[in-house]
């Protein structure tokens, strides 16, 4: 009898949990991740963390769900600002269908900046602070250190070009101020971000708008100034906020989170493979020739040109795709690379749509391979454009001077050391360095002109390596809409003539055999798998290119045995 009854009190239990109400949980402390893991050390890193496009996908099929009551997200860890506009969007529209949201934090920044943090908070209905927290609402602050002072007096020289003024990414090693482009570019980057969260925390808190300024100007605040200032709507403790929404949603409610709630729908919901849909293909981090992947030894994960090319192609010649969203989250890196995908947005979008939805960055190369969708979709607080370019070495002849090492070079061509960094260029190798400057610069302006629909003399008013905010781009004509991953893939789906909840593919999707067996040539759609790079230095990276050491690894031949 008691087996039976255990038998019969967990078939209840189970039975409570599929048809009973529901409180969705987020906890956002981990971050969340862009998109599904690339590689298998992507995978490890990014076990605990849910993923963007399932929280998304989650909050908008509850929207309609009756049995959701409910929405709890614990606020903390670092994220992005356009990533913290794409959670608010989502917690408005779920707001808006009648259900509970409640923000709940241990703190706002402690006795630090918290503003990002609290700008998400104020999305929700109810705002609860641990009593012990602050609320670190100081407004926005972008900090540029110069090294040119310290490197000069360890005797390293940097020699650098740049197309143009507003392309500042090298002035920190040629500048010992900000110029008066840098000043205005990053000044106009704080407040239009500043104008946005200002907006924003006005509109949920339902707070003049004039009001929060001041309010920004006064911050931090402790829990007990910010509960009377109206920026939260109690101060208590975790389980104090969890048993008022439990009881709100009803006895029965169980918690679940959200990207749990999601991939149980999408289990039970499965498309018919053949079914037509979008494909969503990723491209993350730092651009590079080759294969996507990170280092084991850290420092983020990279976009290589060959795995976003493979999956653009294998999208392209798919029968069952009927649009590709291209999701853009980096600041850049080869121009080479760049231009590689940016062949490949072209080559596809003169099969079917292709949208390009921008995360928190999408800037220089970020920008180059968005230009040529037929959409560019952006959240008001992307850092996108940079169109511009900058180029040079390091000069480290005194420094090595110092330290008691010389340097020799036997060569054969006038300008077989050029890029060495014991020396400075010459008049003649100068020359070499701005036609490769002002041949990058003519080609990215003229693609953005051609892509964008510009003049050229628009497109180059718009570049000279100015970054700009989502909002201030669209109203330049470099993004056409401000929104939301959501936004991209509805527009995709309108484009392609789909239904609303035709499916959405992270590209490619391979089954396990097709991983283990390798692509079969570059055509095949296992070519877009990303790799670990075991040849990096990982996070030292740039620091090992700037001292001159091989790229390779500590464990490699010196690079002056290469002959290339």
């Amino acid at each position: 009898m008691d087996a039976g009854k255990a038998i019969f009190e967990t078939v209840d239990r189970f039975r409570q949990r599929r048809t009973g109400p529901l409180v969705l949980e987020l906890d956002l402390t981990e971050g969340l991740t862009e998109g599904p893991p690339a590689d298998p050390l992507a995978a490890l890193l990014s076990m605990r963390r849910p993923r963007l496009s399932d929280v998304l996908a989650g909050l908008k099929r509850a929207r309609q769900d009756s049995r959701v009551k409910a929405l709890i997200v614990k606020i903390g860890g670092n994220l992005g600002l356009a990533m913290v506009q794409e959670l608010r969007q989502a917690v408005v529209q779920f707001r808006a269908s009648g259900k509970l949201t409640v923000a709940f934090s241990e703190t706002f920044g402690e006795f630090g900046n918290g503003t990002v943090p609290y700008y998400l908070a104020s999305a929700f209905e109810r705002v609860y602070l641990q009593p012990s927290g602050d609320v670190g609402l100081t407004g926005v602050a972008l900090e540029q250190r110069f090294v040119k002072g310290a490197l000069g007096k360890l005797g390293v020289g940097y020699e650098l070009g740049q197309r143009h003024e507003y392309k500042t990414a090298a002035n920190m090693f040629t500048q010992d101020h900000m110029t008066e482009p840098h000043r205005e570019s990053m000044t106009r980057i704080v407040e239009s971000v500043v104008e946005q969260m200002t907006a924003g925390i006005a509109d949920g808190r339902r707070l003049d708008p004039e009001k929060v300024r001041e309010l920004i100007d006064r911050g931090p605040f402790i829990a007990s100034e910010a509960l009377e200032a109206g920026l939260v709507d109690g101060l208590a403790y975790r389980d104090e906020v969890y048993d008022e929404v439990k009881k709100a949603a009803g006895a029965e409610a169980h918690l679940q989170f959200v990207s749990r709630y999601q991939r149980g729908a999408a289990v039970r919901r499965l498309p018919h493979p053949t079914a037509p849909g979008i494909a969503l293909i990723h491209g993350t981090g730092q651009i590079r020739m080759g294969r996507s992947g990170r280092s084991p030894l850290g420092g983020g994960g990279a976009m290589g040109s060959d795995t976003i090319s493979a999956a653009l192609r294998s999208a392209r010649r798919d029968e069952h795709v009927k649009a590709v969203v291209l999701r853009v989250d980096s600041p850049g890196g080869s121009y080479v690379a760049s231009d590689t995908v940016w062949r490949e947005v072209v080559l596809t979008r003169q099969a079917k749509p292709v949208i390009v939805s921008m995360g928190d960055l999408a800037a220089s190369g970020g920008y180059f391979v968005s230009m040529g969708a037929d959409v560019i979709v952006a959240q008001p607080g992307t850092l996108t454009g940079s169109i511009g370019v900058f180029g040079g070495k390091p000069v480290l002849s005194e420094l090595l001077g110092k330290i008691g090492i010389n340097s020799e070079m036997v060569a054969e061509g006038a300008n077989a050391g050029m890029f060495s960094t014991t020396r400075a260029f010459s008049p003649e190798e100068w020359e070499r360095v701005n036609a490769w400057l002002d041949r990058i610069y003519d080609d990215f302006v003229g693609k953005v002109a051609e892509g964008r629909r510009l003049t050229r003399d628009r497109a180059h008013e718009l570049a000279r390596g100015r970054v700009w905010t989502g909002a201030d781009a669209r109203e330049r004509g470099l993004v056409d809409e401000l929104g939301g991953l959501e936004d991209a893939l509805a527009i995709a789906r309108r484009r392609a003539s789909l239904s609303e909840d035709a499916p959405v593919r992270s590209y490619p999707r391979l089954h396990p055999l097709e991983r283990l067996r390798g692509p079969e040539s570059s055509e095949d759609k296992s070519a877009a798998l990303a790799r670990i790079r075991l040849e990096s230095w990982g996070p030292l990276a740039r620091l090992s290119a700037d001292l001159g050491l091989p790229l390779a690894g500590p464990l490699a031949l010196p690079s002056w045995y290469r002959i290339s």
